[in-house]
């Protein structure tokens, strides 16, 4: 049973889907604990924004928050961004919090940035105990927003020649969390002087992530 943080926080939710034109929006960072660097891509997320509001009419505030796992404040943002290169550990107390807010109608996008992916595929099973990634087909509405993505996510940069792919967990039939594997999406949203990708390659990165916010704010 919802707790009344909980209800409230869905009532929010709907708020924001109804009001997207007008309304003024907050995302986040989620800062984690275990030493792996949550920080990192610091200028991903301002360019990402900037690009949703200039093209798909999103409101949402020019500069990000940074909210820690456990904090009430989690429930305060629809999308919430979490990445780095090492370390993860979830407290149960974090663990719970976050079931909380992802079964309550919030939304968390987790970029591997290549080092990423084992220690937050442990903690995540503190988080949905009985729940494994599946990889998310195509034919999947995060891949056909506004831009449309055919064949899943675009490969960002290359590390091991694999392909890039995007996995996730599902609630009650809802797309809760997304995890964008071996892409580097947030080093796309860079500013290009950081990593030198071709516009085109930062377009593509931009363009799927404006898919992600957009089918976040109103998939809910």
């Amino acid at each position: 049973m919802y707790s009344s943080s909980l209800k409230i926080f869905c009532i929010a939710f709907a708020w924001v889907t109804v009001t997207l034109a007008t309304a003024q929006v907050k995302i986040a960072k989620l800062k984690y604990n275990g030493g792996g660097d949550w920080y990192a891509n610091k200028t991903a997320l301002p360019n990402l924004i900037k690009f949703c509001n200039l093209e798909i009419g999103t409101s949402i505030q020019a500069d990000e928050d940074v909210v820690e796992v456990g904090s009430p404040a989690l429930f305060d943002y629809p999308y919430v961004y979490m990445t780095g290169h090492g370390n993860v550990v979830f407290s149960p107390e974090e663990a719970l919090n976050l079931r909380n807010y992802l079964m309550g109608g919030g939304f968390l996008h987790v970029d591997d940035n290549y080092g990423l992916d084992k220690f937050f595929r442990l903690e995540l099973k503190k988080v949905f105990p009985g729940s494994e990634l599946v990889e998310i087909p195509f034919t999947h509405p995060v891949y056909h927003q506004k831009f449309e993505f055919p064949k899943g996510l675009p490969k960002i940069h290359e590390h091991e020649g694999k392909p890039a792919q995007g996995f996730g967990i599902f609630y009650e039939g809802r797309l809760v969390l997304f995890y964008s594997y071996e892409c580097d999406l947030g080093n796309g949203w860079e500013d290009q002087r950081i990593y030198n990708d071709p516009e085109a390659k930062r377009q593509e990165a931009l363009k799927m992530g404006a898919n992600l916010i957009s089918f976040c704010f109103t998939s809910n």
